[in-house]
């Protein structure tokens, strides 16, 4: 049984997704959600799901400062992954390479194209016709971390952004908690 993390930033629901499927099956557990973001929803979602959550603030600190401070969380909960889960902070090559391999992200575009923070307005006003999701392992870059699996969709250009953002959460849903549980069962 492998014990999990998930980070988050905001509103939380790809962590309950996660939170749902990890308790569904039983197979591992969802120890900890960590937020930087003191009014976050996510923290709601956290009491409702009884999961144990974590503030930790960056803000008027240094990311080493955060950083360590989110070690601490995880060396004391005995974490063996880490998920992120729209957590809208980028690790220092020191955290990255301390957890190499046990730090895993969602994108919401196809990668390498549209990485960072707008993924999925960049794919959205792109041309291409192929949109969706990018499940890979975190490195020092900038959403560059090997590729773990990709899920796509055709738009046909008719669709508003609301209905994009909709099909590319869909995605998100289905299969990050797949992806994280296959993930444990290799710890």
């Amino acid at each position: 049984m492998s014990r999990l993390a998930v980070f988050t930033s905001g509103n939380g629901s790809n962590f309950q997704a996660i939170a749902e499927r990890i308790a569904s099956n039983r197979k591992h557990t969802l120890v900890c959600m960590i937020c930087d973001r003191k009014n976050a929803f996510s923290f709601t979602r956290a009491e409702r799901l009884g999961i144990k959550s974590y503030y930790i603030p960056y803000a008027g600190r240094t990311r080493e400062e955060a950083e360590k401070d989110i070690s601490d969380v995880l060396e004391s909960e005995k974490i063996d992954m880490v998920s992120l889960a729209g957590f809208m902070r980028i690790f220092t090559c020191g955290f990255v390479s301390r957890y190499s391999g046990r730090i895993v992200n969602i994108h919401p575009a196809l990668l390498p194209k549209y990485p960072g923070a707008h993924g999925i307005a960049e794919s959205f006003a792109s041309k291409d016709r192929e949109l969706g999701i990018t499940i890979h392992y975190v490195d020092c870059g900038v959403d560059t971390g090997a590729v773990i699996l990709q899920k796509s969709f055709i738009r046909d250009f008719s669709e508003p952004i609301e209905e994009i953002e909709k099909k590319i959460h869909k995605l998100e849903y289905s299969f990050y908690p797949e992806a994280v549980e296959k993930l444990l069962d290799a710890f």
